[in-house]
């Protein structure tokens, strides 16, 4: 008996469309082939289902032989639009991957202490380098100190000949003698006689005014001061060779005794003693023994009374 029943559903999908591909380790070929193999059971499932179906069967379900398949797309369209499309899911669903972090930039270490330690031939020229400068820097300083101390030894030795100089120039112008009175008239020299003398005269007379200023004649020691019969007031000076000096009639006594220096003044004239008027009688007694005549002996100290 011929049969009467008509398909629930074609055998298969409509011409035109394939499952989603879905790439493999083999290419293109490898989707055709599984897309082929799918077409060809789901014809055999739909034919399967129909058969039943025209047998009557209540409790079988209705089979779709389209259900869990998504449209066959056409060939001609390119192999990767399926995983376009996943990527384009993925991403939409926040499941794409994120993009892969940059890698951190790695600096290159500076090679030229490397390569200054790893040649031999370049650590030497530095340490030669060093140890020149090392001496040049020692002989600039030696050479500064040698002349700072050249520079201090001169400044020294200066100072030493100034010295020495000022010394001698006080010791020179503390030996050279100086006349007693600046103002004054020789009256009397030595030797001479008069009535009024007992003996022949001992000294050399200054006259000026009584309170004329009398100095020291040269630098010595004041051994004696004071009243001395026919000499009036009369001061005692030692010279450094011994020698004494004898300033007589004096009408005061200003340094009675001590240390005195050439031109220093020392007292007065007066009128004082054995006298006929004002006047300084000056005696030179050498190591203090009998007077000599003073006019010859100023003038041998270079003094012209």
């Amino acid at each position: 008996m011929a049969s009467t029943h008509t398909p629930a559903h074609p055998a298969g999908p409509a011409a035109g469309t394939q499952l989603l591909d879905h790439p493999g380790p083999n290419g293109s070929e490898a989707r055709d082939s599984a897309a082929r193999g799918s077409d060809h059971a789901g014809a055999a499932g739909a034919a399967g289902a129909a058969g039943t179906a025209g047998h009557g069967d209540p409790f079988a379900p209705e089979v779709e032989s389209s259900r869990h398949r998504l449209p066959r797309q056409t060939r001609g369209a390119s192999p990767l639009l399926g995983v376009t499309a996943v990527a384009a899911t993925l991403g939409a669903t926040g499941f794409a991957a994120a993009p892969p972090a940059a890698a951190p930039a790695v600096e290159a270490p500076d090679e030229t202490p490397v390569a200054l330690a790893a040649d031999p031939g370049l650590a030497l020229a530095a340490r030669i380098q060093q140890q020149a400068d090392s001496q040049r820097t020692a002989a600039e300083e030696s050479a500064r100190l040698q002349a700072a101390q050249e520079a201090e030894a001169k400044a020294a030795a200066k100072e030493a000949e100034a010295k020495r100089a000022a010394e001698e120039a006080e010791r020179a112008k503390a030996a050279a003698l100086t006349l007693p009175v600046k103002d004054y008239n020789l009256s009397a020299h030595y030797g001479q006689s008069a009535r009024y003398w007992a003996h022949l005269h001992t000294g050399l007379d200054f006259a000026a005014d009584t309170g004329t200023a009398v100095y020291a004649v040269g630098q010595g020691t004041i051994t004696s001061a004071g009243w001395s019969g026919a000499y009036g007031y009369r001061i005692v000076e030692t010279l450094p060779d011994g020698t004494e000096i004898w300033y007589c009639h004096l009408s005061s006594i200003i340094k009675g005794s001590g240390e005195v220096t050439s031109g220093q003044q020392i007292g007065k004239v007066g009128a004082t003693g054995n006298v006929t008027g004002p006047h300084l009688h000056l005696e030179v007694r050498p190591g203090g023994g009998a007077p000599i005549d003073p006019e010859p002996w100023l003038q041998q100290h270079g003094l012209n009374p």
